[in-house]
C-alpha cells in the first residue's frame, strides 16, 4: 500500500521514521515482551519513557529549571478551563488577543471564572489578519494575558510574541510548538495539544513557571496544576502511548538538528507554496498580508466553491488528502507541520499546477 500525503490540520501526519520506530516496537518494546500500550504507567520502563521525553523536550525548547513540564489529558480545550481556574487568583481578570476560533472559545470559557477583556480582535474581517496592539493596551490588573501563536483554522500567525513587561503571558501553541526556537522565559504558561506537531491525540503538554502553581486553593485535584506537578503528571493514569510517541518525535527533531533546523525546513516548505499561490491565476491565498501568514496552515481558494470541491476531489485521487478548508473559511487548507516532508509540498504544487492547466 502506498502512503498518501496527509495535509490534515490534526490529527496530522507523523514523520516516517517515527512511524517505523513505533511499528518495530509495537509488540515488544525494547525486549520487555510487551507493547507500551499494555505497560503499567508505574513500571520502570514507562517511567524511563516519560522522564526521557521530558528531558528531550526541555533540551529542544531550552526550558529553564524554574518551569514544570506537564503531560496532561483533555486536549488543549481543557486548558481553556484549567488556566482561568488556576491563574485568576488575585484580580479575577484576564486580557485576550482574539485572532480566531480557539482564542474566542478560550475567552468564553474564562468568563465563567472572572472578567475577560478583549484587547485586540480581527473578528470583524473573519480573522483574516492579525490586529495591532501594544504593551500599553494590556490591563494593569490582568492576572494573565492570553493569545494563540498560530491560528489553525484561518491560517494566520503572530510573528513576534506580545510584549507584556512583568505580566503573565499565556500562549496556546497547539499548532506551531516545536516548529521554531522560542524563548520560554517570556511566558508564564505555554500549552499545546500534541496531535499537530508533537505526536498523536490524547496528550496535552503544559509548560508552567513554578510561581504560578498553587495560587488558588481547593481546586479539583485533576484540574490543579500544582497537584499534577507534584505527582509528575501521574495523579491518575496518563496517556501513556501518546507520551511515548511524543518522545519519539522529540528524538527525531534532535537527530534532525533541533528547532533551528526544522525552522529552516518549515520556512522553505511554506515559501514554495506561497510563491506558487502568489503567481497563480487560478488559486489565491486567503491571507493577503505576508507577515500575517501562517507557515503551518496555508489557506487558499480557487475561482468558486464548485472548483474548490473539484480540486479537493482531484487531489485526493492523486494521493493528497485532507485538503478541504474549514467551514469558517472554505476553500482549501494545506497543513505543513513538522512531519510533512518537502516532497509532499512539491507534489501538491505539481497537482495544483496540473489542475489549473485543466481549467484553461
Amino acid at each position: 500500500m502506498e502512503r498518501v500525503y496527509n495535509f490534515s490540520a490534526g490529527p496530522s501526519i507523523l514523520p516516517t521514521p517515527v512511524l517505523l520506530k513505533i511499528q518495530a516496537e509495537l509488540l515488544d518494546y525494547q525486549g520487555s515482551g510487551q507493547s507500551v500500550m499494555e505497560m503499567s504507567h508505574r513500571s520502570e520502563d514507562f517511567i524511563k519513557i516519560a522522564d526521557t521525553a521530558e528531558v528531550d523536550l526541555r533540551e529542544l525548547l531550552a526550558i529553564p529549571a524554574n518551569y514544570k513540564v506537564l503531560f496532561l489529558q483533555g486536549g488543549a480545550s481543557l486548558q481553556f478551563t484549567m488556566i482561568p481556574m488556576n491563574l485568576m487568583s488575585k484580580h479575577k481578570k484576564a486580557d485576550f488577543i482574539n485572532t480566531g476560533e480557539w482564542s474566542k472559545k478560550a475567552a468564553l470559557e474564562a468568563k465563567r471564572y472572572g472578567e475577560v477583556r478583549i484587547v485586540a480582535s480581527s473578528e470583524d474581517k473573519n480573522f483574516n489578519y492579525i490586529p495591532n496592539f501594544s504593551a500599553s493596551d494590556f490591563s494593569s490588573d490582568a492576572d494573565y494575558i492570553h493569545y494563540v501563536s498560530n491560528n489553525t483554522i484561518f491560517g494566520t500567525r503572530l510573528v513576534k510574541f506580545p510584549e507584556v513587561k512583568d505580566k503573565v503571558l499565556v500562549c496556546d501553541m497547539s499548532s506551531d510548538i516545536l516548529s521554531k526556537p522560542i524563548d520560554v522565559s517570556k511566558f508564564g504558561l505555554i500549552f499545546a495539544g500534541a496531535q499537530k506537531n508533537m505526536g498523536i491525540a490524547g496528550l496535552t503538554v503544559v509548560i508552567i513557571r513554578d510561581d504560578l502553581l498553587g495560587l488558588v486553593p481547593n481546586l479539583p485535584p485533576m484540574l490543579d496544576f500544582k497537584v499534577q506537578a507534584d505527582n509528575a503528571s501521574m495523579y491518575n493514569t496518563p496517556s501513556c502511548f501518546s507520551i511515548y510517541v511524543a518522545g519519539l518525535v522529540f528524538k527525531w527533531l534532535k537527530e534532525l538538528g533541533g528547532l533551528k533546523e526544522i525552522e529552516k525546513i518549515n520556512e522553505a516548505k511554506a515559501k514554495l507554496l506561497y510563491d506558487y499561490l502568489d503567481q497563480s491565476s487560478f488559486f489565491a491565498p486567503t491571507i493577503s498580508n505576508p507577515k500575517d501568514r501562517s507557515i503551518m496552515n496555508l489557506c487558499f481558494l480557487s475561482a468558486s466553491k464548485e472548483s474548490d470541491a473539484a480540486f479537493v476531489k482531484y487531489a485526493t485521487q492523486k494521493g493528497l488528502v485532507n485538503l478541504k478548508g474549514h467551514r469558517s473559511v472554505g476553500g482549501m487548507r494545506a497543513s505543513l507541520y513538522n512531519g510533512m516532508p518537502l516532497e509532499g509540498v512539491i507534489e501538491l504544487i505539481r497537482v495544483m499546477s496540473e489542475f489549473e492547466g485543466l481549467q484553461a
